[in-house]
């Protein structure tokens, strides 16, 4: 008797959407069936695992390197693969959704690469998951200049050689995506945005010059890199292209993973291309690894941790040295500010701060850096063009001078600032104006001038959190109290209402993004990640 056929993934609650049958094709389906039979088993084992790291270091408040992987950091032999061409040069990364403007003027901005975000810049409406697809696949074909309906305004690519090399960043482990099921249970989202992309443009990257290339983020260890190896086997196998055309950069925002780069980099060394340093979404991790470790751990206003902070520097030190002796590139962190078109001094000095960051960067020895907007482009070009000259990257910089200690990464308390009520303020006025965005579909929004995602939400929430339960003293004589955030929220609550007018107000969904931030703030039992809940009002 023959085996029964496999089964096939479902299309759930989902209104059709234009071309998606160009997307959902049941050979791209198919695929994306088998990466989820294969691999989300260990992917829910590595979750629970998260959980039982997290348990351990609220008993020991520490971390360390891992005895267990001594040997991988102590073999000098080994190297993770050469960059390919089109990935060789990455002094300026700009990153962004996949939605066609942005499409458009991510590949036309002069970086060397675009972050194409399926991830924290975009949420995952289902719209947003199938569209975004779409239109990465018509800008490879040429097919994606537009006119805007509303400006007028057209927007066309320019010439294939002046086009930023596209690396796609998909979910991260934990998310799932419910409108695709197989036997009722929901496929990651990660497999279903890497999935769709992988089958579609790998081979068509190939013909560009170029490859599938990736970005992987919230990875808080070397097995779940791992896990994304096995990943790029299959699936390298399954369409019939060489081992080691994927290339994956991972981002390190996680506090476990800062202690783990070298395995991280050894278990993807035939397709990796690099690591990241990440800020906001780095800051989170602390707070909710260490949320229990006592005054220490308590970090200040988020804007006070820049990345001079000694325990910052470690982290970014350490992801050089680290990245250079493995022969990988190490990748800078965000750029965010969106200049104003009517205030030229805040523009100035902004573009100071911008100019300072990525200079120190440079001489730090990173390969590259990120920017969210395309006029920071040449400020970050400059820095890098002042240090590389004509050269590619500087990973011949081995940086030995650096030595970091284990408890260099989690000193937070060398830190000379305090959480302040002015802090609390702007961690409800951002939350709430973010998650209201999200909610309705937008990843990437402008909030004070600068270009926010999910990871602002996310330490501004955890900030919150992390101050009442810590029961901080702000310098006005307040305590941080579930009471005071409510009282904040409902005055910035108002302020909005008075500022977008009683239309707008009524037809946004300020008060939904109000309610969660605040239940994501003051419930005691900390929610891992505040886009689980807010993905299930994601409508």
């Amino acid at each position: 008797m023959s085996a029964p056929a496999p089964s096939t993934l479902a299309i759930v609650d989902a209104e059709p959407l234009p071309r998606q049958e160009e997307v959902l094709t049941d050979a791209a389906l198919a695929f994306v069936a088998e990466l989820h039979r294969r691999f989300t088993p260990r992917r829910d084992e590595l979750l629970a695992r998260r959980g039982e790291r997290r348990a351990e270091i609220a008993r020991t408040s520490t971390l360390d390197f891992l005895p267990g992987t001594a040997a991988v950091r102590a073999d000098d032999s080994w190297r993770v693969a050469p960059a390919p061409a089109a990935l060789n040069d990455r002094r300026v990364e700009i990153t962004g959704p996949t939605d066609r403007k942005m499409t458009v003027n991510a590949l036309n901005s002069g970086a060397r690469v675009w972050l194409a975000d399926f991830e924290d810049a975009s949420a995952p409406t289902w719209e947003n998951v199938v569209l975004g697809q779409l239109n990465l696949t018509d800008a490879y074909e040429r097919r994606i200049d537009f006119t805007d309906p509303k400006s007028g305004k057209s927007y066309a690519l320019k010439s294939a050689e002046e086009l930023a090399t596209v690396v796609m960043r998909p979910r991260g482990w934990h998310l799932e995506e419910r409108h695709l099921q197989l036997d009722g249970v929901s496929v990651p989202g990660a497999l279903v945005d890497f999935g769709l992309y992988f089958f579609h443009n790998a081979q068509r990257l190939i013909d560009l010059g170029k490859g599938p290339y990736f970005y992987l983020p919230k990875t808080e260890s070397h097995l779940e890199a791992r896990l994304w190896n096995d990943v790029f086997v299959f699936a390298q196998d399954y369409v019939g292209i060489p081992q080691g055309t994927v290339r994956a950069t991972v981002l390190i925002e996680t506090i476990t993973a800062a202690y783990e780069m070298e395995e991280i980099l050894y278990e993807l060394r035939d397709h990796a291309a690099g690591l990241n340093a990440g800020r906001w979404d780095y800051l989170f991790s602390i707070v909710k690894n260490f949320r229990d470790g006592g005054a220490k751990f308590v970090l200040p206003d988020r804007n006070a941790v820049t990345m001079t902070a000694p325990f910052m520097r470690a982290y970014t030190e350490l992801l050089v040295r680290t990245c250079h002796k493995r022969g990988a590139h190490a990748i800078g962190g965000m750029a965010a500010f969106i200049p104003s078109r009517r205030d030229a001094e805040v523009n100035k000095v902004a573009f100071e701060k911008v100019k300072a960051d990525k200079d120190r960067e440079a001489n730090d020895g990173f390969d590259g850096s990120w920017v969210a907007h395309p006029d920071l482009v040449p400020i970050a070009l400059a820095s890098f063009d002042a240090v590389l000259g004509e050269k590619p990257n500087q990973k011949d910089r081995l940086r030995e001078d650096v030595s970091v200690a284990p408890g260099d990464l989690i000193a937070i308390d060398t830190l000379d600032a305090s959480p302040t009520y002015e802090g609390l303020r702007n961690a409800v006025a951002v939350g709430i104006r973010y998650i209201e965005a999200w909610l309705r579909g937008l990843g990437a929004v402008a909030i004070f001038n600068l270009m926010e995602d999910a990871a602002t939400a996310e330490i501004s929430r955890s900030q919150i959190w992390q101050w009442i339960n810590a029961d901080v003293v702000f310098e006005n004589g307040e305590h941080a109290t579930a009471d005071l955030a409510r009282e904040v929220a409902a005055e910035e609550l108002a302020a909005i209402r008075e500022e977008v007018g009683e239309e707008t107000f009524a037809a946004g969904k300020w008060q939904q993004a109000h309610d969660l931030l605040l239940q994501v703030s003051l419930d005691q039992d900390y929610a891992d990640f505040l886009t689980l809940p807010a993905y299930e009002q994601l409508r």
